[in-house]
């Protein structure tokens, strides 16, 4: 091998171990200006040598092969079939009945494999020699559409699985789906650009799989569980159950769900079924249809084999949950005016329980979508939650109207609702905007975002305060918050003097925060808590960062272009420039404490907390951790170090204890930090 072939090959690992850490573990240990050095390497040596590019090269990911994704059909080297459901318990103990007649005993002896049946779209990845080779949709079970160039940019799903053991040629089967939280803030993103939103997370993953452009896939949110694998012919295999192979996925490098569990009874899996469906699926940050119990070992399920055609394997079952829909009224159709002045439909709902839950609000996202499902005020509507931070509306009910006096079809507002500025629509944009800087509606989101918890974190200033601040003329945008006295709230209604000093001194404590807090407060488009840290990490000072160019805010890993173009041209605004020398004039911190070093108490630690802590709010307590060089993490995995527990702890405890993890409480944690 050639000294060229030998630093390719070593840059290739290097990155899919950096890339499998920080997707995939959440722990990464590569900075993020070598991994872009590394990659930047690899990427000119491959340029230069064509030969040395290999099909697990981490390049692939952005998808430069635009050709390679024509949607060409693919035949699964073993079918994919599909499941049975069952609706209830008596379902499921009919599915066992048919079992024990085919199996016997050894159906009850096997125990039972329990898995989250994840609402997104089924996947076949080939690996041959232990690299990813095909990518295919389920298609008709048989044959499906080739969609290699595509997965290949899902950061989760390994180039080359690790470990080993792994046949030369086999098929891993699993689940592409978005998380709530990405589907959201993709959507949002499509707002702003003016494009139209998706309608869930499912049908979103499964569009993105087929896009003919692997550069638009990769932009998607895209996540990957594993939960299966087939290979052709006779193989032996390293081990005897379901959830055992599970754990050898997960040893590969392939993502399992979490939740899952080993049932040695119908009764526990009844049991199992009903705490997801009532307790769990809320509190999940993906969307499941229901529950998949198999039957354990392997040998049991060669046994039972599956229907006639090999369409429906007899040794496993879905079991279906009642979907989180809903009907009740549409009262009314409210319009908020955002910070930057989009205009947002909200619906205004009679409250109705949905999955344990009173709603009285769900979203609309914009005019056009109101228009294309004719939503009328007064209308009977279907109302989803199925995890999502906000529940959205599907429908009408069309038959439920009136025909002797139907509800009139909704108009868009031609005028902003608050300041009364002729709405812009710009072509080819969804989005209406109030064109009009000074709209009291802005400057009121912009401070309630600013003053908000995770930004500055100034107690006491609710939004009717901040709007009754406004109204009298007291401030104007955040730096004249910084100029409020006790005495001119004290003459305000309802300020008595006590929550006039409380209020000042949360204001001035306020000042103190990292320029981290400063940035995410300050609303910079497109720029989220997450991105925040990094900016402020990176570049010290908010005058370091407000001289960086496009290309070294860029740089940084995880900051994407058109991120960096955001931040830069707000920088570059002179009016923005004042704010930021206003803010630094009345004493307000723009600088960023360094990170931990090597003698940080809890340096390279995985840390979830849940529940509510006895005196920390929850982001004093991520903060007191990072500081102490520790991560916090939302879920719970055999990576995680140890979990901090609250008052009403729920699942997350109950998935560490059956892992094993160290529980510890708040008093601890201070204890470990110094505190």
């Amino acid at each position: 091998m050639s000294d060229k072939a030998a630093r390719a090959a070593w840059l290739r690992e290097a990155l899919e171990r950096a890339s499998h850490e920080y997707y995939v573990l959440d722990r990464p240990s590569l900075g993020d200006a070598e991994y872009d050095r590394l990659f930047h390497e690899l990427k000119a040596l491959e340029q230069a040598h064509p030969e040395l590019r290999t099909a697990d090269s981490p390049t692939l990911r952005v998808g430069i092969d635009v050709g390679a994704s024509h949607l060409a059909k693919y035949a699964h080297l073993v079918p994919m079939g599909s499941l049975s459901n069952a609706f209830s318990d008596d379902d499921l103990e009919s599915w066992a009945a048919s079992g024990r007649d085919v199996a016997g005993d050894d159906f009850d002896r096997s125990g039972f494999c329990c898995e989250l049946k994840i609402d997104g779209a089924a996947v076949s990845l080939t690996y041959r020699d232990g690299v990813l080779a095909t990518g295919a949709t389920r298609g008709n079970g048989s044959v499906g559409e080739d969609v290699t160039a595509n997965v290949r940019t899902i950061r989760d799903i390994p180039l080359r699985l690790a470990g080993a053991g792994w046949p030369a040629l086999i098929e891993i089967r699993g689940e592409v789906y978005m998380t709530f939280d990405g589907f959201e803030k993709m959507n949002a993103e499509r707002v702003k650009a003016g494009e139209p939103v998706f309608a869930n997370p499912r049908n979103s993953a499964a569009g993105a799989l087929r896009q003919k452009d692997p550069t638009v896939t990769a932009r998607r949110p895209l996540r990957f569980f594993g939960y299966a694998f087939a290979v052709p012919g006779a193989a032996t295999l390293p081990f005897a159950s379901q959830w055992e192979l599970l754990d050898t996925l997960a040893s590969w490098g392939i993502p399992v769900a979490p939740h899952r569990r080993q049932c040695a009874s119908l009764a526990e899996v009844h049991a199992w079924a009903h705490a997801l469906e009532t307790t769990h699926r809320a509190a999940l940050a993906f969307a499941i249809d229901g529950g998949v119990v198999k039957v354990n070992a392997l040998a049991t399920q060669a046994d039972l084999g599956s229907t006639a055609g090999g369409r429906e394997p007899r040794w496993a079952i879905a079991r279906k949950f009642a979907p989180d829909v809903a009907e009740t009224r549409l009262v009314n159709i409210e319009i908020q005016v955002g910070r930057t002045g989009v205009l947002t439909p909200r619906a205004v709902l009679e409250p109705v329980e949905i999955g344990g839950t009173t709603v009285t609000y769900a979203t609309l996202h914009n005019f056009d979508l109101i228009a294309e499902k004719d939503l009328r005020i007064g209308d009977v509507v279907q109302v989803k939650r199925a995890g999502e931070v906000i529940p959205q509306v599907l429908g009408p009910v069309p038959e439920k109207r009136d025909p002797r006096d139907p509800p009139k079809p909704f108009r868009a507002p031609t005028r902003c609702p608050e300041c009364h500025t002729p709405v812009v629509r710009v072509a080819d944009e969804v989005a209406v905007r109030c064109p009009n800087e000074c709209c009291p509606a802005r400057h009121l989101e912009e401070l309630i975002h600013f003053t908000a918890r995770n930004a500055m974190d100034i107690r006491g200033l609710s939004e009717q305060r901040v709007r009754q601040l406004l109204e009298a003329g007291l401030i104007s945008d955040p730096a004249t918050l910084y100029d409020l006295t006790e005495d001119v709230m004290e003459a305000l209604p309802r300020f008595g003097e006590k929550s006039a000093q409380q209020l000042v001194a949360a204001i001035e404590a306020s000042k103190a925060q990292p320029l981290s807090r400063l940035l995410f407060g300050l609303g910079i488009p497109d720029v989220g808590e997450e991105t925040a840290k990094l900016l402020a990490r990176r570049f010290g000072t908010a005058d370091a960062l407000q001289d960086a160019s496009t290309e070294e805010i860029e740089a940084i890993h995880g900051v994407g272009p058109s991120i960096a173009a955001s931040v830069s041209r707000w920088f570059a605004s002179q009016e923005n420039r004042a704010l930021l020398k206003a803010l630094a004039r009345r004493g307000v911190n723009t600088t960023e404490p360094k990170r931990a070093e090597a003698e940080g108490a809890l340096l390279g630690k995985k840390i979830v907390i849940t529940g509510t802590l006895p005196t920390l709010g929850r982001t004093e307590a991520k903060e007191l951790v990072e500081g102490a060089g520790g991560k916090v993490t939302d879920s719970v995995s055999k990576a995680t170090d140890f979990l901090v527990e609250g008052a009403d702890a729920g699942s997350k405890l109950e998935k560490a204890r059956a892992l094993g993890i160290e529980v510890i409480d708040e008093a601890e944690l201070l204890r470990r930090i110094g505190r």
